[in-house]
């Protein structure tokens, strides 16, 4: 499994969550797991999914992802698990 870590970050509005999962959706990206709240008016959202089964290479699904968000006004970031992990190793 090629898990990968994303985060979206920014003013709350709406259809963010939407916008994203319908993208992971249309490019067989499997949501495994899944965290957002939101802070006043900002909006925090992580999650882990499984990239085992796209056709995209992972560079694409980064800048496709980042452009997602300029779009509606959050930053989304992408990071595969193993470079999360060794990044936030103590």
């Amino acid at each position: 499994m090629k898990k990968t870590i994303i985060t979206v970050v920014g003013k709350d509005t709406v259809g963010i969550i939407a916008k994203v999962c319908t993208y992971l959706a249309d490019n067989q990206i499997n949501i495994l797991d899944i965290s957002q709240t939101i802070v006043q008016e900002y909006f925090n959202m992580m999650m882990i999914v499984d990239t085992n089964q796209t056709k995209k290479d992972f560079a694409v699904i980064v800048e496709e992802l980042a452009k997602i968000g300029e779009s509606i006004g959050v930053i989304i970031k992408c990071q595969k698990e193993e470079i999360f992990n060794q990044m936030h190793r103590i």
